[in-house]
């Protein structure tokens, strides 16, 4: 099932307002997702800062065939709106040109609107489901040419 958002899911339904997480809960939080797929050589895990704190953070990883694969895109609610995200969008191509890759997919929610309209923006098209999961219910697709 995995562990919830950090900073959303403290207090919700229970009438209290989320507070962000301790350094503590973020270190017990990521060693519970950790995943092998974003340590280098077979990925890659950026993290984005603003005026020195945490603004956001998005994983790549190698698949087969040429492909590349966006994941773990997040940027706080605090920075939304003022460039993080396209920032690592174009990162990760970049990454992904680095190894050769010659596409670079991602899959997200329908909800996901305002992310999925930055994927539009940035060339990102329908493509066939190439994962399956809980969340996984739109998959879209980019040609990596030069940028």
């Amino acid at each position: 099932m995995g562990a919830p958002p950090l900073g959303e899911a403290k207090g919700r339904g229970r009438g209290k307002t989320p507070r962000a997480p301790t350094p503590a809960e973020l270190e017990r939080h990521l060693a519970e997702i950790h995943d092998d797929d974003l340590d280098p050589p077979r990925g890659v895990l950026l993290v984005a800062r603003r005026g020195g704190e945490p603004a956001g953070c998005a994983g790549l990883r190698r698949l087969d065939g040429g492909r590349a694969e966006v994941t773990r895109m997040y940027v706080r609610p605090a920075h939304r709106g003022r460039g993080v995200a396209p920032a690592l969008l174009t990162a990760l191509e970049e990454t992904a040109r680095t190894w050769d890759a010659t596409h670079i997919v991602l899959e997200t929610r329908r909800d996901l609107t305002e992310a999925r309209a930055l994927y539009a923006r940035h060339g990102y098209t329908a493509v066939p489901a190439y994962v399956h999961g809980p969340h996984a219910e739109v998959w879209l697709g980019k040609e990596l040419g030069t940028p």
